[in-house]
């Protein structure tokens, strides 16, 4: 996984734990009162949300991009070596058979 794949997923990790913690917040708060402690907890919960899932679809883009990357590589390599590719299929076919059968 590259750095910067992992940076993004850190973040939205943080994110998460923030909508989290907000959340709990927010119990606390209307648990004993629903004034200006409850709307303040509600309004970071919802932008600490709308942060999350703004960094998550940027994720979930950069990760659809790069799948598409690395099958449209495979394609052109499977059709420029298809031999070689029966060969890796193949052994990468018995390996998994292997451990199987070990089981």
């Amino acid at each position: 996984m590259s750095n910067d794949m992992q940076v993004s997923l850190d973040r939205l990790a943080q994110d998460f734990r923030a909508v989290v913690s907000d959340a709990e917040a927010l119990m606390q708060a209307t648990a004993h009162e629903t004034g200006d402690r409850a709307v303040a907890a509600r309004n970071r919960i919802m932008e600490t949300l709308a942060s999350a899932k703004d960094r998550l679809v940027s994720v979930e883009q950069a990760i659809a991009a790069r799948t598409k990357a690395a099958a449209k590589a495979t394609d052109e390599y499977v059709h420029e070596h298809p031999w070689q590719a029966v060969g890796i299929a193949a052994g990468v076919g018995f390996l998994v058979g292997m451990l199987v059968s070990r089981r």
